[in-house]
């Protein structure tokens, strides 16, 4: 009977150790499980965390880049409505009774350029562009009515010499100055100048412009063989603005003067006073200016030649300034501009 409690006591013991050692095995196990869920919380906290500062940045820079294209945008935009309007003035300016008796094209223009250059700072690229649009279309209705008139002028006078009996234009008029075509003599009774070569060392200031700037054009040269020097641009844009004179009217355009250096500006300052520019101030001396020969009937006020050229040179960024027309302040027929 002793015995038996004794093996009853001792079984009992050794099932409750045993239950304990299991309990605490199992919290362990637990508490690992429980480190290990942890840690994949924080490394998919981790990856999400770093997948938004990756959608952030892109986004930042997403935002950063329209930002500039709109700026892009609406500069180019604005800019091009500034130069539309910048040289549709011009237009306008230079047109003053150049249409004839009706100005209604004129006063369309001065129109649009009012309504432009009111909201031309603040305009949106869509409403620039439309603006831009509208102002061209209104100068070149101005240009249009002014090569008409251009047009009716030069077909009255000629009505007119033909009624009394006067020989056509000549087709191909001599350009030196001082020298005569087949039936007008030329205005210019002052002693001869020539145009002038680049300046060898020119600084590129007025008057002293190196060969690096000039082009020759191509289809002439003056009565001493020196070629007609123009800044290159110019001289492109004579070139081709030559190739539609002489589609137009069956020869070349003549040349008299083109680039004046300083010395040659000083010589004629100082052999006409006045009527030539202060040295250092000449058209000429940017290679930006042509002069015809002063032959009146070839290329004067009323000549086929100064009504194609008044007409179409503006497209090829030749204009004849407003103080050179007819009603300006120092009238110059003969005189050019490039104004690009």
């Amino acid at each position: 009977m002793r015995r038996s409690a004794v093996v009853a006591v001792v079984t009992a013991s050794l099932a409750l150790g045993g239950g304990a050692g299991a309990a605490a095995w199992g919290t362990q196990q637990r508490q690992a499980a429980d480190g290990r869920h942890d840690a994949a919380v924080a490394r998919v906290d981790a990856a999400r965390g770093a997948a938004r500062d990756d959608h952030e940045a892109r986004t930042a820079l997403v935002a950063t880049a329209d930002v500039a294209r709109a700026t892009d945008l609406l500069d180019d935009a604005r800019g091009a409505l500034d130069a539309a309007v910048a040289q549709a003035r011009q237009t306008l300016d230079d047109s003053a009774g150049q249409v004839g008796d009706d100005d209604a094209p004129r006063g369309a223009l001065a129109a649009q350029l009012e309504a432009a250059e009111q909201v031309a700072s603040s305009a949106s690229p869509a409403r620039a562009r439309a603006l831009t649009a509208d102002v061209a279309g209104a100068e070149q209705a101005v240009r249009d009515a002014v090569a008409a008139e251009q047009a009716r002028v030069a077909a009255a006078q000629a009505a007119a010499r033909a009624a009394r009996g006067r020989a056509a234009p000549s087709a191909a008029p001599d350009p030196g100055r001082g020298a005569t075509s087949a039936r007008c003599t030329t205005t210019y009774s002052g002693p001869s100048f020539y145009t002038s070569v680049p300046t060898e060392g020119g600084d590129g200031s007025n008057g002293r412009l190196p060969a690096s700037a000039l082009t020759a054009v191509s289809w002439t040269a003056d009565s001493r063989g020196t070629p007609f020097y123009l800044r290159s641009d110019a001289a492109a844009a004579l070139e081709r603005l030559n190739a539609a004179f002489r589609a137009a009217l069956g020869h070349d355009l003549a040349l008299d003067l083109t680039y004046r250096d300083l010395d040659t500006q000083v010589a004629m300052r100082a052999a006409l006073g006045s009527v030539a520019a202060v040295p250092g101030t000449s058209s000429h001396g940017t290679g930006l200016a042509i002069d015809v020969p002063e032959l009146p009937c070839d290329y004067g006020w009323d000549s086929a030649a100064r009504a194609w050229l008044v007409a179409h040179g503006p497209a090829y960024g030749w204009v004849s300034p407003a103080w050179a027309r007819q009603a300006g302040s120092n009238p110059e027929y003969w005189h050019y501009e490039y104004r690009g």
